[in-house]
């Protein structure tokens, strides 16, 4: 874990001096003293209405959290469960999001279960709040007809890849190909393993229930970004929120393509030129919602984070988060070896099972495999 931690720890350095350029460069932009006059006249009686419809967010994508627990049968205190997906959104600010992994090393410690049996959940996450985005942004794709080319190669991506998944004979031999290849070798069951979780949330039952919260969810900080926009005195009504929809919709997905921490850059730019071309051609109003809705959504999730993660330290065992796990070579502890040597394949076809695959659930044995 030890040099996965530092190159943690170095990219968040690096996303915070990156934060800080591009809100100097947005209030910039917008012109400090004019902005800071408009920040002057927001309607603060909505701060909490905002923040609370960003906390039903992830009141939602806890539930999605939850749910994708329960398909892979990792038993955890709901408590528990709850402080450590809150502790990921500390990882927010993370190149790629890849510190969302301490989700899974944190349930790890707390369960047992390997890293690699329950990172998938976070690429379900993704995805399915990805196609959930682009759910919301059909309606202003239809209207405004702007940036439908970038939405087109998502979804197509995004369904390529859960095709590919659901496609066992055509996974099952790029995996065994990739057994072959000496640098691949040495992480083949940890291969496995992870295919075989993704495979289970993946399928198309799961999926649609999953991208059906993430629309839910997600219209909450849609619903947030209408409220900033008239607690600045830009005129409420239906219009308004079907181009917040959008707005937040489009810029948060530009963001996350981007692969930059936090979506910083690109999600804020998007969302600045969004709201010039669509709701104000004022500079000053559009850099102080940009900032406004920001703080509201990225920087308050990753505070609510911080908080949680030392509260999950504070009530766990002393040296609990000091324990390693070696990720950036592929090796977990000899818990997840014992697992695969003692699991029998009795649930899979004769032909995966002279393969040495790993069953999806094994204490389940997941009918769908």
């Amino acid at each position: 874990m030890g040099l996965l931690t530092r190159q943690i720890r170095t990219g968040i350095v690096l996303s915070l001096v990156l934060a800080f350029v591009v809100i100097t460069a947005i209030a910039l932009y917008a012109d400090v003293p004019r902005m800071l006059g408009a920040l002057a006249h927001f309607r603060w009686q909505y701060l909490p209405l905002i923040l609370a419809l960003t906390l039903f967010n992830y009141f939602c994508r806890f539930f999605k959290w939850q749910y994708y627990l329960k398909r892979l049968d990792v038993r955890i205190a709901w408590l528990k469960s709850l402080l450590i997906f809150i502790s990921g959104l500390s990882m927010a600010i993370t190149p790629g999001k890849v510190g969302e992994l301490l989700k899974s090393y944190l349930l790890k410690r707390t369960t047992g279960e390997p890293i690699s049996r329950t990172s998938p959940i976070i690429v379900a996450e993704r995805l399915s709040d990805g196609l959930a985005m682009l759910l919301l942004a059909t309606t202003g794709l239809v209207l405004y007809r702007f940036g439908w080319e970038v939405m087109l190669v998502l979804l197509v991506v995004g369904l390529t890849g859960i095709m590919i998944i659901q496609n066992r004979r055509l996974s099952l031999a790029i995996l065994s190909f990739g057994e072959r290849l000496p640098v691949l070798a040495r992480i083949a069951h940890l291969m496995r393993t992870f295919y075989e979780s993704s495979y289970t949330l993946l399928q198309w039952r799961p999926l649609l229930l999953a991208v059906s919260i993430g629309f839910i969810s997600w219209s909450g900080e849609c619903a947030a970004l209408y409220f900033v926009f008239t607690g600045l005195g830009i005129a409420a009504n239906l219009d308004l929120f079907i181009k917040a929809t959008f707005i937040l919709s489009v810029s948060s997905l530009i963001g996350s393509a981007s692969g930059l921490p936090g979506g910083l850059g690109t999600a804020d730019g998007s969302m600045l030129g969004l709201t010039r071309l669509l709701v104000t051609t004022s500079a000053t109003l559009g850099g102080a919602a940009t900032l406004l809705i920001r703080l509201c959504t990225l920087w308050f999730g990753l505070g609510l984070g911080v908080i949680a993660l030392l509260i999950f330290r504070s009530v766990s065992p002393p040296g609990f988060l000091a324990q390693h796990t070696d990720l950036s070579t592929g090796r977990e502890d000899s818990w997840e070896e014992q697992k695969l040597n003692t699991t029998t394949n009795s649930t899979l076809p004769e032909n995966e099972g002279q393969r040495g695959l790993q069953p999806a659930s094994a204490r389940t044995g997941d009918k769908a495999i």
